[in-house]
């Protein structure tokens, strides 16, 4: 049977990313969750009908990659870019062609990049520097207040620091996706976008979003108003597992992954 799930909002939604953006690259610290931000972003924006195709760049974390939600997310007609065959699972940088191709996209399309973790995922955007214009695209640092190198202003500072320094790149927004897995709380929610609010004060940078899992997403806690919530809410469904612990392939159609940790 499948399983249901809701997904952000029209207006949380382009909100978010704004109608007319065409490159976006989200980066973070290692384990902040940005993969599975990435991956969750492309499918609720292809489900609302919003051409959108997506890079793998996560050249650092060999367990939580976009390209293992690659079947699912052709199947809602989102061009994915990732090492084919066996290259696929390989632990060495991959870094493809068609990439520059797609910091240009064709009119109404939107181009995202899932960057690898740290700085040091950040470096391969470098190769690309002289191919992107300044104020053509959008960088979003993800911010998880329960992950170290994130978890107070001056970490955050720190790292976007670094990510700029390897990138070449400036750091536009923040998007908060601060969790423990399943012990996540709305009160760990909370926390992590009180840390991003402070943390787009120091910076004068937007916080984009705020990532929440489905099933705390409804929390009246978390209701606009609620906690302080005053950014959009963007729902997250778990679809990055690490090996040890990956189901076998579903063939009954439901889509969801449950259990484990958090790309």
């Amino acid at each position: 049977m499948t399983t249901q799930h809701k997904t952000s909002t029209a207006g949380d939604l382009d909100r978010i990313v704004p109608v007319g953006t065409r490159v976006l690259m989200i980066v973070g610290g290692f384990g902040c969750g940005k993969t599975e931000v990435s991956v969750n972003l492309a499918l609720q924006l292809a489900q609302s009908g919003r051409p959108v195709q997506i890079a793998d760049m996560d050249l650092v974390n060999p367990y939580f990659r976009c390209r293992e939600a690659r079947e699912l997310m052709e199947r809602h007609h989102i061009r994915v870019v990732a090492p084919p065959g066996e290259q696929a699972w390989a632990d060495v940088p991959i870094i493809l062609p068609e990439i520059a191709g797609m910091l240009n996209p064709s009119e109404g399309m939107l181009t995202l990049f899932d960057v690898g973790g740290d700085d040091v995922g950040a470096r391969a955007l470098a190769a690309f520097r002289s191919m992107i214009d300044e104020g053509s695209y959008e960088l979003w640092q993800v911010i998880n207040s329960k992950r170290p190198f994130s978890d107070t202003p001056e970490r955050c500072a720190q790292m976007r620091s670094l990510i700029e320094h390897a990138s070449r790149l400036h750091v536009t927004g923040l998007l908060v996706n601060s969790h423990l897995v399943e012990g996540t709380t709305p009160d760990i929610v909370l926390e992590g976008l009180a840390l991003g609010r402070e943390v787009a004060a120091q910076q004068d940078l937007p916080v984009r979003g705020l990532a929440v899992m489905d099933e705390l997403a409804d929390d009246p806690a978390l209701a606009p108003g609620q906690g302080g919530v005053d950014v959009p809410m963007l729902r997250l469904t778990r679809r990055m597992l690490p090996p040890w612990i990956r189901p076998a392939p579903d063939t009954t159609g439901d889509e969801r992954h449950t259990g484990g940790s958090h790309g």
